[in-house]
């Protein structure tokens, strides 16, 4: 009865300001700390350097997670960029990647299952702003189950199959211009 008093006032204070994923993040323990996404490239709401972008080395940005569920499956990446003029555009999805990885160093890809990009590649595509500055949404998700999900699948079809199994989420937002 709690937790769908607490939906409701959730969904009446922010209204549609929640995504559906994060509305369905389950509020089991975790283990007291909170999940984080950092990167030694970049600070939060930092800028992130050229070298990662497509038109430099278009490598990815080394990662660390920190305060991973210890009742984790599964993790879930996904990276974005919800200024692109055309809608939120995907540069990063990976799902199924071991609950104990700590960190992505740069330049590699996690371990996991490789998600379709909106370039249309299996693979990080970093930061190609047409103009101006844009943010890009570093997305580590824990979940409570492995996703039955085959290669090449996209972000939207990692989200639906993520619903309901989430709990708990870290962000990293960087920034990037040309």
């Amino acid at each position: 009865m709690k937790k769908n008093l607490l939906l409701i006032f959730l969904i009446l204070f922010f209204g549609s300001s929640l995504s559906s994923a994060e509305l369905n993040i389950k509020s089991e323990k975790t283990g007291g700390a909170k999940m984080r996404l950092s990167s030694s490239a970049f600070s939060d709401n930092g800028m992130i350097p050229s070298r990662y972008a497509r038109t430099g080395s278009n490598i990815s940005p080394p990662l660390a997670i920190q305060d991973i569920p210890a009742n984790a499956k599964s993790l879930a990446l996904a990276v974005d960029d919800p200024d692109s003029p055309s809608g939120t555009w995907g540069h990063w999805v990976v799902w199924n990647i071991p609950p104990d990885t700590k960190s992505i160093p740069e330049g590699t890809q996690p371990k996991g299952v490789k998600g379709r990009n909106d370039f249309g590649r299996l693979e990080w595509d970093g930061p190609s702003p047409p103009s101006g500055t844009h943010t890009y949404v570093f997305k580590i998700y824990a979940l409570d189950i492995l996703l039955n999900l085959k290669e090449g699948a996209g972000k939207k079809d990692m989200e639906k199959a993520m619903e309901g199994h989430i709990f708990a989420k870290a962000v990293l937002k960087g920034k990037f211009s040309r």
